[in-house]
């Protein structure tokens, strides 16, 4: 690969990283809030590094030629050290990230993975009871957690609201959802709850739902699965921040 190459990558790269993490909220479509500090490292030390690259190469200008650059040439041979041309497409990435930056993860996602809510064990808060009286506002893990794994019934008699986005089922069926991680999207679980009595959103729109837990299968077993009898549905702006935390997203958070 040429060095000109590699040194506008780090460049690229590293700004690109400074503009997701210090100019904007983007880099909360790919990994959690706390690794802010740590993509901004990132982005100060590719720029380091290509700005020190550049000026041991006189780049931008040409460093002149010594009898060393044209190692094969002497035999009649052929200078192999550029490396192809299409090294030049490890552009793209870098500047994907900096003009045209991917959405987070959504109902794609969701529609082709199972969610999956962990049952509680000893060390966790067990499900403490609801307020007695006003809607209740609750993140999809915990509504799901208590909905399959709760045999008190601290859902039973409550309202409750949920926020998140719109992932079409089968046969009519949707889902509000949304994705936890623990360290950034590539290891994102989903969480869902299917929605019954309101027709569904367009796929993706984020909306919150107001309604009461719909019982179905059997709880404190895996025939259990969260559900919503849904009184109202509204369309809400989707949030700066679309991920829920997996590691603070346990049962009774």
């Amino acid at each position: 690969m040429k060095r000109n190459v590699q040194v506008l990558l780090l460049l690229f790269t590293g700004v690109g990283l400074l503009h997701i993490s210090l100019l904007t909220d983007l880099y909360l479509r790919y990994v959690r809030s706390g690794l802010r500090p740590a993509l901004i490292a990132s982005g100060v030390l590719l720029i380091v590094l290509g700005a020190v690259s550049a000026a041991r190469d006189g780049f931008p200008f040409n460093r002149p030629r010594t009898d060393d650059d044209h190692g094969g040439h002497h035999g009649g041979g052929h200078d192999h050290s550029q490396g192809p041309r299409i090294a030049w497409l490890l552009y793209v990435p870098a500047l994907t990230i900096l003009f045209l930056a991917p959405p987070a993860l959504g109902s794609y996602t969701a529609a082709r993975d199972e969610a999956k809510t962990k049952a509680p064990t000893a060390g966790d808060s067990l499900f403490p009871a609801l307020p007695r009286s006003g809607i209740v506002e609750l993140s999809l893990n915990d509504f799901s957690s208590r909905a399959v794994w709760d045999t008190d019934g601290t859902l039973k008699g409550h309202t409750v609201r949920l926020t998140g986005f719109v992932t079409p089922g089968r046969h009519g069926t949707w889902y509000v959802s949304r994705l936890a991680i623990s360290c950034c999207a590539a290891d994102a679980t989903v969480r869902k709850v299917r929605v019954h009595g309101a027709a569904a959103p367009p796929a993706d729109a984020w909306v919150t739902v107001t309604g009461t837990w719909h019982p179905t299968g059997k709880v404190g077993t895996d025939d259990a699965s969260p559900a919503l009898d849904a009184t109202s549905v509204k369309r809400v702006p989707a949030p700066k921040d679309p991920y829920n935390d997996a590691v603070a997203s346990r049962p009774g958070r």
